[in-house]
């Protein structure tokens, strides 16, 4: 067998990517990026592949979220802090309704590219080709903007390395301290009055002053006041994933040097595909996003040549179906994962299933739907047998209108007052945080479920 070398992809067929125009300005990025130092490194990357088969045995539970696509125009430390906190909340209320340590995973610090439906757009009459994300071209609908242009992954490395400079230093400066995580958690539902929320609150507050009681506090316990962060994207630039590949040296595998894990899209799983291709050579963790076409055939070829040694943490199948169709298609892929005996950690994305267009010509994804979507994965799970092992969403900590319903109630109407993502509709802060009390009662009662067959 030939050796895994990180420009193997180059020779299978790659789509979603573009073609530069200028190819002596995409040798010098590439060259420019090869001598730059890794954003992570493998220490970290082993880990979370540890924490993520924990979560595959239900040792763990995976939060999963961040932006659909990071913008150089809206990027700033406010906005960071903000996402990085909802995130915070959130794994406080899923780790009181686990009972597991939850791994918190953003979709930060690499999330620039996008693959899109269609490879132009048309406004007006006029056709031009599509926005694919601030690391290949830009958003304004003008023939210059939309060439890509090979400098802009420079840029991405550099807010990349930003971004993960202050997540590190929120991590373990005392920003994570457990109690002011959850004094925030208790200002949404003190806000929203929102009877069950509250219930679940007050529980963990009740768990606080018991341990603050007993002298188990941010000043006697460093694990209260610090917390694991870990950063995520689609792996779909393949120039510049390549460009941040290294050598591990302790190991002798390959790194994706450009985040800790990373996935393949709904879009770009094909198993003689250049992406399928790179990402079987790196030691990262990887992510499979499963949607409805998904095949059992396809899907054992590619648990096949990503996880060949059918490692634990290696490999987590991202379920995106849309609402109601969970029952229809995630049976069989759990079918041939069983008859596979591989080891993976299933994880639900019910974002990218539920994108509708509004009647005010806005893209939106409806809060029931994601919800339904949630409900309908915990249910085929408990039905198999098999073990949820986490969520993925798309979200901000930034207080938008981007998708409708939840407590406060987003209409169509309301779409235009704050829709400022560059491409898909992310929850805000208080859809996201009402979403995890849900997530945290699923649990709960898979939990309570599972305890009554044990005794029976």
């Amino acid at each position: 067998m030939t050796e895994w070398q990180k420009t193997n992809w180059r020779n299978k067929p790659r789509v979603q990517m573009p073609d530069y125009t200028d190819e002596a300005a995409l040798a010098k990025v590439e060259g420019q990026l090869s001598q730059y130092p890794p954003l992570v490194f493998a220490g970290e990357a082993r880990r979370l592949k540890q924490h993520l088969g924990a979560a595959g045995r239900g040792e763990a539970f995976l939060l999963q979220g961040g932006d659909c696509a990071e913008s150089f125009e809206q990027f700033s430390a406010d906005a960071i802090r903000d996402t990085f906190k909802v995130m915070l909340q959130m794994a406080m209320v899923l780790t009181y309704g686990a009972k597991v340590p939850v791994v918190k995973v953003g979709r930060m610090a690499g999330q620039f590219a996008k693959p899109r439906s269609a490879p132009t757009e048309v406004v007006d009459g006029v056709e031009l080709p599509s926005y694919r994300g601030d690391i290949i071209n830009e958003l304004a609908f003008t023939p210059e903007a939309r060439i890509p242009n090979p400098n802009k992954m420079l840029q991405a490395y550099t807010q990349a390395a930003a971004t993960l400079n202050l997540l590190r230093a929120f991590s373990t400066g005392g920003f994570a301290d457990m109690s002011m995580v959850h004094s925030w958690t208790l200002g949404f539902t003190d806000e929203q009055d929102v009877q069950k929320y509250s219930e679940i609150a007050d529980r963990i507050q009740d768990t606080i002053d018991f341990m603050n009681a007993a002298g188990i506090t941010a000043d006697t316990t460093h694990e209260f006041s610090t917390v694991e962060f870990y950063t995520s994207h689609e792996s779909l630039l393949l120039e510049y994933e390549e460009a941040l590949t290294r050598l591990d040296s302790t190991s002798g595998n390959w790194l994706a040097g450009s985040g800790h894990m990373i996935w393949i899209g709904d879009r770009t799983r094909q198993p003689d595909g250049a992406h399928v291709e790179f990402c079987s050579g790196v030691l990262n963790p990887i992510g499979l996003k499963c949607g409805p076409t998904t095949t059992a055939d396809d899907l054992k070829v590619l648990m096949s040549k990503l996880n060949p040694e059918n490692e634990e943490g290696r490999l987590t199948l991202i379920a995106r179906f849309g609402a109601g169709k969970a029952g229809e298609h995630l049976p069989r892929l759990i079918k041939a994962v069983k008859e596979e005996g591989a080891k993976v950690t299933w994880v639900c994305d019910p974002m990218h299933g539920n994108t509708i267009k509004s009647a005010t010509g806005y893209k939106t994804r409806p809060f029931d739907s994601v919800l339904r979507e949630v409900r309908d994965f915990f249910g085929v799970h408990e039905a198999e047998g098999t073990i949820p092992g986490g969520v993925h969403f798309e979200m901000t900590g930034l207080d938008v209108t981007e998708c409708t319903g939840g407590v406060r109630a987003v209409t169509e109407e309301d779409l235009s007052d704050r829709y400022h993502t560059a491409c898909d509709p992310r929850l805000n802060a208080t859809q996201s945080l009402e979403l995890a009390f849900l997530v945290a009662e699923e649990l709960t009662n898979l939990r309570r479920n599972g305890s009554k067959r044990a005794v029976s």
